[in-house]
């Protein structure tokens, strides 16, 4: 991670779970962090957790990341207060309790989509400019699932509905991303780490003791692990992940 020390992070999603992990793991090793997420206390509470004069590194933003102006404001931000961004983590996504086949659902189905698909394409946009104008280099990292490959059945829970299909869109844009990278001649890599069931407030408290009973479940340090692992290679190297 030498090579970032310093250097400028973006991660949506940050207020909670997988995302306040990384946000908190790449800010101990040296980068300067904006934790994105929509607004209320839980950023506020990740930022004092973290010792007081370590704090000046870590930067809070309320930003729903469906919302384009929400966003471009939030990465206006980045620009004038630090410069621009060199690493973006797309970490925010959640899943709506719905079927595809219930009534009147377009709102819930709309969210998903807008969250974890549109949220994703509309803050790459804007960090590719920033990392583009910065000389070409950066890494942006898209937290992708198991379910943007297999559609799972996993009885103990509801119907997971659009969900898998925003992740398999993921896993899709992960290469039209590192083919539109490579086509504007910048050295920007794209990773996208897809892991399983993981122990997060994602899954609703009447059904996480039925889940964690049935299978092994990964916790978010394990989720980061594996983000600092891809940032930490060579710059030459392509980490993709599956």
């Amino acid at each position: 991670m030498d090579r970032w020390q310093g250097k400028v992070a973006v991660v949506t999603g940050a207020g909670s779970g997988i995302g306040a992990t990384i946000a908190k793991d790449l800010h101990h090793e040296g980068m300067c962090v904006v934790a994105l997420d929509l607004c209320g206390n839980r950023l506020e509470d990740i930022r004092n957790s973290i010792a007081f004069e370590e704090r000046s590194r870590f930067y809070i933003k309320c930003c729903d990341v469906q919302d384009e102006e929400q966003v471009k404001e939030a990465f206006a931000f980045v620009e004038s207060e630090l410069g621009g961004v060199d690493v973006l983590v797309n970490n925010a996504g959640i899943v709506k309790s719905t079927e595809l086949l219930k009534l009147d659902n377009t709102a819930d189905i709309k969210l998903s989509l807008d969250t974890n698909v549109l949220g994703v394409v509309l803050c790459t946009r804007e960090a590719f400019r920033s990392m583009k104008e910065r000389g070409g280099d950066g890494h942006v990292v898209l937290i992708n699932s198991t379910a943007g490959h297999i559609t799972p059945n996993i009885p103990e829970l509801p119907s997971l509905n659009i969900y898998p299909a925003t992740k398999y869109a993921i896993t899709s844009m992960t290469e039209v991303y590192r083919q539109e990278f490579s086509r504007h001649g910048t050295k920007i890599r794209i990773t996208s780490v897809s892991p399983g069931a993981v122990d997060t407030e994602m899954f609703p408290d009447h059904l996480i003791d039925k889940i964690r009973a049935s299978m092994p479940m990964l916790k978010t340090k394990d989720v980061s692990s594996a983000v600092l692992y891809a940032l930490a290679a060579p710059p030459h190297v392509q980490v993709k992940f599956k």
